[in-house]
């Protein structure tokens, strides 16, 4: 298979590493042994296949290198970890005394750009919120009347209504399936809009601070750049979770039509005894899930922004005071790693057949 390294994304092979790390650093010492040998090993495998299950030989040979390599990564940054503190520390006290003299003007922009960034979220908070209330309304629209039907269905004669409740639940299945996932590209096409606002806000939060920090452009483009990876991640997370609520509401919803589908299953004879009550309650749970899903999901936007604005603020703050706490650190530590597995993968040749 030509071309099989394609589909291994290096930022996926990044996270399963980072979060082997931070496993290994929030466990007990007793255990290290164990995660070193066995569970970084079963993560990346359960990574490759999934993503290269026609290509077991290729997934053998860059799991053999990987594991490897992704040890001695650990060690590497081990001993990279005093170096990366105290230049963070070093730069950002460098950029406090480079910036004191224009102090007030920094404060005003920075306090300006979290102002048009609450400003520049709300619209896609609001839009995200809308998205989410119209897809639980579709769905229901779409679903309510099916439900009617069910009831409808159980005035047949019990051969004809067996024989109609499989159509039934594979078209009930269907609206399902359809409805969600037209919901869910809406979610993330917000979410993917919502991303480049933030990237655009950085970028002119970037051009205002520029003026006042000509000598010290690298330490402030470093902290600049870290900002953008937390902001990245942090929408990149929106989209994961907007993603997977709208799975969690297909999986809640098409048991349904799976249990329909199983009573349908039986003898002629109970069925009509069996599918009333599914059919009384069918409203209830479609509405109760829909409006679970709703609650949960609505309030994405507001928290996310919550999120980003505080993450500027604590950027103003680092450049009022030059002190850096853990988190800058473990942010330059995933930085590298997402860069050396890149590079990494870059050099692995991909398999032809």
């Amino acid at each position: 298979l030509a071309g099989a390294r394609a589909d291994v994304n290096p930022d996926e092979v990044a996270s399963v590493i980072w979060k082997y790390f931070t496993e290994l650093g929030s466990n007990a010492k007793e255990t290290v042994d164990q995660l070193q040998q066995n569970e970084l090993t079963k993560q990346i495998n359960t990574l490759l296949e999934s993503n290269l299950r026609s290509v077991n030989s290729y997934t053998e040979d860059l799991q053999r290198r990987l594991v490897p390599f992704a040890k001695e990564l650990q060690a590497r940054l081990e001993q990279d970890s005093q170096r990366l503190k105290e230049q963070i520390q070093r730069e950002l006290a460098e950029l406090r005394a480079k910036l004191a003299p224009y102090a007030d003007e920094v404060h005003q922009q920075m306090g300006s750009n979290i102002r048009q960034l609450q400003a520049k979220l709300s619209p896609y908070a609001e839009e995200l919120r809308e998205q989410v209330d119209r897809g639980a309304g579709e769905l229901w629209q779409a679903l309510q009347p099916l439900a009617a039907e069910l009831r409808e269905r159980l005035q047949d004669n019990a051969e004809g209504l067996q024989a109609s409740i499989e159509p039934y639940t594979q078209r009930l299945q269907a609206q399902i399936d359809g409805r969600v996932e037209e919901m869910k590209e809406r979610l993330v096409t917000v979410a993917d809009l919502l991303k480049a606002q933030v990237g655009q806000n950085v970028g002119e939060l970037r051009k205002g601070l520029s003026p006042y920090a000509q000598e010290v452009q690298e330490g402030l483009e470093r902290q600049l750049q870290s900002l953008t990876a937390q902001m990245e991640k942090a929408t990149e997370e929106l989209r994961g979770r907007l993603a997977a609520s709208s799975e969690e509401l297909r999986a809640q919803l098409s048991p349904l039509a799976e249990e329909l589908r199983q009573v349908a299953g039986g003898d002629a004879e109970s069925l009509r005894q069996r599918l009333a009550p599914l059919a009384q309650r069918l409203d209830q749970q479609l509405e109760q899930r829909l409006e679970a899903f709703r609650l949960r999901a609505a309030p994405f936007g507001e928290t996310l922004g919550r999120q980003l604005v505080e993450k500027l603020e604590e950027m103003k703050r680092k450049l009022d005071s030059g002190t850096a706490g853990v988190e800058d650190h473990l942010e330059l530590l995933e930085k590298e790693v997402r860069e050396k597995v890149a590079a990494f993968l870059s050099t692995v040749p991909p398999v032809v057949d």
